[in-house]
């Protein structure tokens, strides 16, 4: 009797997931102090021992945006659709920068956690999670960053207009966020067997970012080059942002809700591979 009052008294019973789609969120939500550890320990990890600390969200933006302007720019003379190209390709920097930071963060869950997963019991769930929620501090510094360069070429006479368009950053930032959680997970999942993913994913992302509208305008394609573009589910996302700070892009409800779908199927097949492989992946790794 004793034995069976024992088991009924127990505050957290630990069962294995009966399917491939099995997600607690209020699991997750009861240890959302943990996530808020997590998301401490990724801020003041990543820059603890640094000379310049949090100043390199800064200087890395900034100086991939001198480079876009001088080679893109200046050299091979790309359109930024009237706007200073210091702005352009900052703003198209700043969102791109959200979505790519999510992505090879999170592309790391499984391989970068073994010891921590094999020990301690948490949702697994909850360490991607807390890497979008760090790098959006992340990105309210460049985004800071980026006003700043606003005022100064506003004060100097600039042409540009921030448009309605702008009560939109929510929700681009939703997208951003899922998209590179989404993918980071799938890429995640799949490295735990094929170890090469690793190595692929900087090149990747590298490759992916010039398929979007970042050091080109959408409005500067035609035919099949612009259709593939569109294709991407991340232009829309940036083309939107760039018009609601800049007032110069391509919006189109239908573009945003393609990115929209894309993100809940990304999302739907990255929680299938991540519950699959949670459940053996101490055995590869």
């Amino acid at each position: 009797m004793n034995s069976k009052q024992n088991i009924n008294n127990w505050s957290l019973i630990i069962k294995p997931k009966k399917n491939w789609f099995d997600i607690n969120l209020g699991e997750i939500w009861r240890y959302k102090d943990l996530i808020a550890l997590l998301v401490r320990r990724d801020f003041v990890a990543r820059y603890k021992q640094t000379i310049l600390g949090p100043i390199w969200f800064i200087i890395q933006p900034l100086l991939t945006t001198l480079m876009f302007t001088i080679v893109f720019s200046r050299v091979a003379g790309l359109s930024t659709d009237e706007l200073p190209p210091v702005l352009f390709y900052l703003a198209g920097i700043t969102a791109w920068n959200y979505f790519a930071e999510n992505l090879k963060a999170t592309s790391n869950t499984f391989v970068q956690n073994a010891n921590i997963f094999g020990k301690v019991y948490f949702p697994r769930l909850i360490v991607p999670i807390s890497v979008v929620i760090s790098n959006l501090i992340q990105f309210g510094i460049q985004f800071l960053f980026l006003l700043a360069f606003m005022l100064y070429f506003y004060l100097s006479g600039s042409n540009f207009t921030i448009t309605n368009h702008v009560f939109l950053i929510p929700v681009l930032l939703l997208l951003l966020a899922g998209l590179g959680l989404g993918f980071g997970i799938i890429i995640s999942s799949l490295t735990t067997k094929y170890r090469d993913l690793t190595n692929l994913v900087i090149f990747g992302v590298q490759l992916w970012m010039y398929a979007t509208p970042v050091v080109y305008p959408l409005s500067q394609l035609s035919g099949t080059f612009r259709f593939a573009v569109l294709l991407n589910p991340m232009t829309s996302i940036v083309e939107t942002f760039r018009l609601a700070l800049l007032g110069s892009g391509t919006f189109n409800w239908l573009y945003l809700a393609y990115s929209f779908a894309f993100m809940i199927i990304t999302l739907i097949v990255c929680t299938l591979l991540f519950n699959r492989v949670e459940q053996s992946f101490m055995d590869t790794v």
